[in-house]
């Protein structure tokens, strides 16, 4: 009976051979009816087993083997089927592939057409999902180093997760109950196909917004471990590390764990905790304003209590000024009445005290007369003395021998000494200079002039010759403005003048 089913529609191409009931086939028609039974008698089966010889090529579809411990089977996932995978397949994940049977005529194999894809058990997923959380461990991405403060009160708050379902109302309700906020919402599919791709991509846009929100929730409800696969995608991993806003991650439920919690700033144990994390309670703060406030209030009152009982015992303790002022004008007119009395007391005793003095005091002629008598023995005694010397200088004199030659010798010395320094004398004299011609000049009062300048226009100035005195004014020189020229006074212009014809008839007469 499979004979017939499996050879029906194809009839052998020759006949049989003698002695023989085997009909023969070609290659194509076997391979097809193999094709044929392989494909009528599995149709979609569900294989499980750890993929092995995995490569991806250029067009986009992915080759690979599914192994265990009896056997290996070939399998292809084409480039339609790969983004709608469910998962993203690698090397020793143990899988369950869903997908049908085929074989490949040309080389003679058959194998699985893969159309889905999951992990093989909660056992595979979390040995994958450990070695991913160790290996993004050791990179740093979940030390404590890395983690972002989240802001007290938030402008605006940025929600990842799904349109649909109770996350979203719940975290509206509770930001609305707490401290009504802006929610920026950017839905995405929390699970299946596409999943993490759409998560990594949000959070990663959220983050380049021109107005971003100021903390960032990713969330979603509860579920199994397979329906939490996207919030462990090492790409939603990665992406919530490296967003520049602070992250809050609620996934599932409080005993749910996934990589996202790690890598994100604060976790919360569920999506309404994460609103309660993201924004405080609108009431609380204005009642911790108001205690704040009554607390600074007190304060200050009790401030300003403390100072104006400071200020009062102050003042007590600093006198009356009044009476401070009654009491030193008071002491002043006293001064000033005593001092009326007292002043003319003085001065008739001062003038006692000079009367007294006066009168003892020896009259003048005594005391010249005394003076005169001193003065005329100390003449005496200085002529006496005088006399004295000069006699013993006379006896000295006539005992010494006299030797006119060695007198005459120092006589020409000192005449020589003298005429030497009647020569310097000569030299430097100024009355040397005037008798070259040279005239000095002085200002009114005797002071030498050296600077046209230093007298103005106008002055009066004394010229000094060698043989007197004559004085002069100062007036413009012709020769241009700022010089000055000495110009004598009318009577000095007449002695000069009748001068100079005296020495002309001398020169005449001579």
């Amino acid at each position: 009976m499979e004979r017939d089913l499996l050879f029906s529609a194809q009839e052998p191409q020759n006949a049989t051979s003698a002695g023989s009931n085997i009909p023969e086939y070609s290659v194509g028609a076997i391979s097809s009816a193999i094709k044929r039974v392989l494909e009528g008698s599995f149709g979609r089966v569900r294989v499980r087993g750890e993929i092995t010889e995995m490569k991806r090529y250029a067009s986009g579809h992915i080759y690979l083997s599914l192994k265990d411990e009896g056997g290996k089977i070939a399998g292809v996932i084409w480039r339609g089927n790969a983004s709608r995978l469910g998962m993203a397949p690698e090397n020793g994940t143990e899988v369950i592939a869903t997908g049908r049977i085929s074989s490949y005529g040309e080389r003679s194999s058959y194998q699985l057409i893969i159309e889905r894809m999951e992990f093989a058990g909660e056992g595979a997923m979390l040995a994958r999902i450990e070695a991913l959380r160790v290996r993004l461990r050791d990179e740093g991405l979940f030390a404590p180093e890395r983690k972002k403060p989240i802001p007290s009160l938030p402008h605006r708050v940025g929600v990842i997760t799904s349109r649909s379902g109770a996350v979203l109302h719940d975290i509206c309700t509770t930001i609305a109950r707490r401290f009504p906020r802006e929610i920026l919402l950017w839905p995405v599919a929390v699970q299946g196909e596409g999943a993490a791709q759409q998560i990594a991509h949000a959070v990663k846009a959220m983050g380049q917004l021109p107005h971003p929100p100021d903390v960032l929730i990713v969330a979603r409800g509860g579920g199994s471990l397979e329906d939490l696969m996207a919030f462990n995608d090492e790409a939603v991993v990665r992406a919530v590390a490296a967003c520049p806003l602070p992250v809050i991650s609620a996934v599932g439920h409080e005993t749910d764990t996934t990589l996202v919690d790690y890598a994100a700033d604060r976790r919360a144990p569920t999506p309404t905790a994460a609103a309660e994390m993201a924004v405080p309670v609108r009431s609380e703060l204005v009642a911790d304003l108001a205690h704040r406030a009554a607390r600074l209030s007190s304060g200050l009152v009790g401030i300003l209590q403390k100072q104006s009982l400071q200020l009062q015992a102050m003042a007590a303790r600093m006198p009356d000024l009044p009476s401070l002022l009654d009491t030193a004008r008071m002491r002043l007119d006293d001064r000033a009445q005593r001092l009326e009395l007292a002043l003319p007391g003085f001065v008739m005793r001062a003038r006692a005290r000079l009367g007294g003095a006066a009168f003892h005091l020896p009259a003048m002629e005594t005391v010249l007369g005394q003076r005169h008598r001193l003065l005329e023995g100390q003449a005496g005694r200085l002529q006496a003395g005088w006399e004295r010397f000069w006699q013993g200088c006379q006896m000295r004199l006539m005992r010494m021998p006299l030797q006119i030659g060695v007198i005459q010798g120092q006589c020409a010395v000192q005449r020589e000494r003298l005429v030497g320094v009647a020569r310097h004398l000569e030299a430097v004299s100024p009355r040397a200079v005037l008798e070259r011609g040279y005239v000095l000049v002085q200002d009114a009062k005797g002071r030498p002039v050296t600077h046209a300048a230093a007298l103005p226009q106008g002055g009066i100035v004394q010229l000094a010759f060698v043989d007197g005195a004559r004085q002069a004014k100062l007036e413009p020189h012709e020769g241009g403005a700022g010089r000055s020229g000495i110009v004598p006074s009318t009577r000095e212009k007449t002695t000069i003048a009748s001068a100079q014809r005296e020495d002309t008839q001398g020169e005449l007469g001579l």
